[in-house]
């Protein structure tokens, strides 16, 4: 785990030996277990925390992504009748504005023909094939 072998490990419990002694030397071996017992404990835990938020994190994704693609469905079948049956264009009517007529001048009538209303053609819809001039 650390890259201590089995020759280091042997030097420190000889250095243990000698420093503390053979009274004191078993219940440091077992303080010194609970202390790596405890430490791997936490470890563990705070692995396994991360790994539920970083759960929890993909299944938040997961569900934005799913509501993501639910509302593209929704908008292609609101769009999609609109697509296949365009509807006709209807011809905007124009509006007549009265001429300004001067009190003094004589009236005449008008002998222009009035301009016949044209319709704009559709704008082109860039998902429908392209149409013959």
């Amino acid at each position: 785990m650390f890259g201590i072998s089995f020759s280091e490990l042997l030097l420190v419990g000889l250095v243990a030996l000698l420093v503390l002694g053979p009274e004191r030397l078993p219940g440091a071996a077992r303080t010194a277990g609970l202390w790596v017992g405890r430490l791997k404990r936490s470890f563990n835990a705070i692995k396994q925390e991360v790994e539920r938020e970083i759960g929890a994190d993909e299944i938040r994704r997961q569900l934005h992504n799913e509501h993501i693609l639910s509302l593209e469905q929704e908008a292609r079948k609101i769009l999609s009748p609109q697509q296949q049956a365009p509807r006709p264009v209807e011809p905007v009517a124009e509006q007549s504005i009265a001429p300004v007529v001067d009190p003094a001048a004589p009236a005449a009538p008008s002998t222009e023909p009035a301009p016949a209303p044209t319709a704009s053609p559709a704008p082109h819809d860039p998902t429908l094939p392209p149409r013959a001039p």
